[in-house]
Formats: C-alpha cells, sequence, structure tokens
C-alpha cells in the first residue's frame, strides 16, 4: 500500500487546483486535483505534504490542518492510504509545476470540474466541517462502487 497527502490550500474562497497534465504514466491524467503526492522514507503526513506543496506550487504551507484519512481500493491500481489536509496560511508565490497547470478556483466550482468521484465525496465532508474523517473508497476501474464514511458503508 501506498502513503500519500493530498492538501486543498484555501485563499479567497478558492482552492489551489493542478489539472494534471504532464506527468507520464499518470493514472489521474486529465483529472484536478489538490497539492500532494509520496511519501519519502521517514516522513510524517506533516512532513510529506509540507514538502510536497513547496515541490509541487511553490508556496511554505504554515498550519496545514489535518482532516482525515481516505483509504483508495481499486481492481485496477495499488491500494493508497491517503493523508488529507487543508491549509489558509501560507507564504510565497505560485511558481510552475512539472505535473499539470495550477489555477485558483471558485470552491463552488470545484465539484464541477472533471475529478475522481472520491474527490467530490471529501470535498463535501470538508465543506461540511467534518473535524476528521475515515474514508474508504472502493473502485472498479474509475467507477465508485461504495464507499464508507466512519466504517458506514454507503452503496451506489
Amino acid at each position: 500500500m501506498k502513503n500519500t497527502t493530498l492538501c486543498y490550500i484555501e485563499k479567497d474562497n478558492k482552492y489551489l487546483m493542478i489539472h494534471r497534465s504532464d506527468k507520464k504514466n499518470d493514472g489521474s491524467q486529465g483529472k484536478w486535483m489538490g497539492i500532494g503526492g509520496h511519501f519519502e522514507e521517514g516522513e510524517s503526513p506533516y512532513d510529506c505534504v509540507i514538502r510536497e506543496a513547496k515541490e509541487e506550487s511553490n508556496l511554505t504551507l504554515k498550519s496545514p490542518v489535518y482532516r482525515g484519512v481516505v483509504t483508495f481500493n481499486s481492481d485496477k491500481y495499488e491500494t493508497e492510504q491517503m493523508h488529507l489536509f487543508t491549509c489558509s496560511e501560507f507564504s510565497g508565490e505560485i511558481g510552475s509545476c512539472n505535473e499539470g497547470e495550477l489555477y485558483w478556483i471558485d470552491k463552488s466550482k470545484v465539484k464541477d470540474l472533471d475529478m475522481w468521484s472520491g474527490d467530490v465525496i471529501f470535498l463535501q465532508l470538508i465543506e461540511e466541517g467534518r473535524k476528521f474523517f475515515s474514508l474508504k473508497l472502493n473502485y472498479e476501474g474509475e467507477r465508485l462502487t461504495e464507499y464508507y464514511i466512519d466504517n458506514k458503508l454507503y452503496k451506489l
């Protein structure tokens, strides 16, 4: 199982989103998502999200808020455990990203973007103000078939 982080950086009622277009062999090619990536040896979730934000956006996160753990299960991809953050305190100016284009997107329009179905669910949980949650997403290929929020099953 791989461990990753994802952060929704917030400013002026917008999220910083990446349109994944530049990384080769990317299972998320063409999708929109927050900033994040894979853990390096010895990193904590906080270490990883701060490093990934700096690498992908050139922003230095000051107080990322740990929002939840999301487990992705798929018959097509390796199981992934993602540590989800939001952050509204940061410094620096956005730089270029070698994985796609970065855009500030109004929060009300983010769910209209081409994104994984599960991302819409955890964004909703964030917007509802959940302090911390566990979310398990089960996919067949790219189709979300069911999910668990804090161990409660929801079938699609």
